[in-house]
């Protein structure tokens, strides 16, 4: 029976967002099994839709392109989940952030960018062969980072710990470059490096660079 009095059941849209945010998850896994496996190239939307299980349209509906879903992997791989919270308002960040003593804070730093770089470290290597599609991403995570090194010299700055008469954009430019995964694989991968001796050069270098 139906009538004006009679009131209506509210929509639950909850089992709909569940289903969406498990195909997403599923998309992201098979692709990011895809590109360690078998490459950037060999790696194709409708592979990761059959290894997902999940059709073609649905992981273009969520992510796009081929090139958004692969920096997405990307993002989510350097965060260690997908949840929309930016990288400086995560706990390991919060705590290097929040630390008041100079050398320690750089110290930090040079953990959580270590940190960053062995969790990338396979996936920047699937990537690594040339093509256009990759380099424009290159592009995009490389002005990512900067501006999050630019960030962190200017909260150096505001904290009173940059060195007086230091220049901050040639000051970011400087972490920019230290903390590049470029040195960090030629140091580690090309010269052997172990990753303690990779964090203490880090903090050491970050120190002489910026610190009174």
């Amino acid at each position: 029976m139906t009538g004006p009095d009679r009131p209506r059941r509210g929509y639950d849209s909850s089992g709909r967002q569940a289903a969406a945010a498990r195909n997403r998850a599923a998309i992201l896994d098979a692709c990011r099994e895809s590109l360690l496996r078998d490459g950037y190239r060999a790696t194709s939307v409708q592979a990761v839709a059959r290894r997902a299980g999940v059709s073609v349209p649905t992981v273009y509906k969520v992510f796009g392109s081929k090139q958004e879903l692969v920096k997405a992997v990307y993002d989510t791989t350097l965060a260690q989940d997908d949840e929309p919270v930016p990288m400086h308002a995560r706990p390991e960040l919060r705590a290097v952030l929040a630390e008041t003593d100079p050398a320690e804070k750089l110290a930090g730093y040079a953990r959580f960018v270590a940190g960053v770089h062995e969790r990338l470290a396979t996936l920047t290597a699937a990537l690594s062969a040339a093509d256009p599609e990759l380099a424009e991403l290159a592009a995009v995570t490389d002005r990512e980072r900067r501006t999050g090194t630019g960030a962190f010299v200017d909260h150096l700055a505001t904290a009173g710990m940059l060195r007086p008469g230091l220049d901050p954009v040639r000051a970011a430019d400087s972490c920019w470059l230290l903390t590049s995964p470029q040195v960090h694989e030629r140091l580690t991968r090309e010269r052997g490096w172990t990753a303690p001796e990779y964090r203490q050069w880090l903090a050491q270098m970050l120190a002489a660079t910026l610190l009174p």
